[in-house]
């Protein structure tokens, strides 16, 4: 774990919940005293106390260290909301709905800011009868790789795990999906409308001009 509850949230969430220093105290079985040792950095609550102190406030464990109350509003509704984090350790990829206090080996996770997709992270989306085809032009190497490819709707969430010296591509049923996200190891989370990265065969895009310049672009980067 690389941090620990301090003195100033602990001061924080008590004022919040209208508490004197001695009415915790008397929740926890210890000494007004001792809490104010902790508020004032003269001292850390055991680990023991975690607990206790989490449900006098009534919040997680996870949200005491970290700082950072969860609120979260009609969750069902906010897949659009929806937040990634990464694992610099592990790769371990976790999805969450909303607000969320994330710890993996030991690390606080922050979601990760999605980008606009850029010349050297190019995707191009194929309509295929009630799916779409994402292909993403970008090395696969061991060192250099796109992690995973989401579709996202209102209500649902489609994930695809990538590997490296694999293929950067996925297929998602087309319903309702609002926004394709992918990630790359080494410059982040990127985000694209399915629309405008669409290449529909009805159309007969894939065959236009603007199409072939922009694949054999791509194809020049990742050599």
């Amino acid at each position: 774990m690389n941090q620990y509850v301090t003195g100033t949230i602990i001061r924080e969430l008590r004022e919040k919940n209208r508490m004197t220093q001695l009415q915790l105290a008397d929740k926890l079985g210890v000494s007004d005293k001792t809490v104010s040792k902790w508020e004032t950095a003269k001292g850390y609550p055991d680990i023991t106390l975690l607990e206790p102190i989490a449900e006098a406030f009534r919040i997680s464990v996870t949200e005491l260290i970290s700082g950072n109350t969860v609120h979260n509003a009609n969750v069902s509704a906010n897949m659009l909301k929806s937040k990634f984090y990464i694992c610099p350790v592990c790769g371990n990829v976790i999805h969450s709905m909303g607000e969320a206090a994330i710890h993996c080996h030991g690390i606080q996770l922050m979601p990760l800011e999605a980008e606009p997709t850029d010349e050297r992270h190019m995707i191009f989306i194929e309509r295929v009868e009630d799916e779409y085809y994402v292909r993403i032009d970008h090395n696969m190497s061991k060192e250099h790789y796109i992690s995973f490819v989401a579709a996202v709707s209102s209500d649902a969430v489609q994930m695809v795990k990538l590997y490296p010296e694999g293929g950067a591509e996925a297929r998602f049923k087309i319903r309702g999906v609002r926004r394709i996200f992918f990630y790359c190891n080494r410059d982040g989370l990127f985000s694209i409308d399915p629309v405008k990265g669409v290449d529909d065969r009805e159309s007969g895009y894939d065959d236009s001009q603007e199409r072939r310049e922009l694949e054999k672009a791509a194809d020049i980067l990742i050599k």
